[in-house]
């Protein structure tokens, strides 16, 4: 995920949500506790994309992760394990 720097947020939700929505419905029924870090660490992978993306944002992983969060809660919609709940935290 990292590597596309050129995609924009909207073509990563539309390239990833349908992988990550048959993880939720396949671990989450039968090994939720471990369903949980995988989809921190899809944050975090989100967190390294945007750094990557966007210069303002390359020197600070603090405020990559504020503004992923901040988008995370207008947006909630756009990946799937958001609509869940497992957002990255806004500062």
């Amino acid at each position: 995920m990292h590597l596309k720097p050129d995609k924009g947020i909207v073509d990563l939700s539309r390239m990833f949500n349908g992988i990550i929505r048959g993880w939720v419905n396949y671990y989450g029924r039968f090994y939720k506790s471990q369903l949980y870090p995988v989809l921190r660490h899809l944050n975090r992978a989100l967190i390294h994309w945007a750094r990557r993306k966007y210069k303002k944002l390359a020197r600070s992983r603090r405020r990559a992760k504020r503004w992923l969060g901040k988008l995370a809660r207008n947006c909630p919609h756009l990946f799937v394990h958001w609509q869940m709940g497992i957002l990255p935290s806004a500062g």
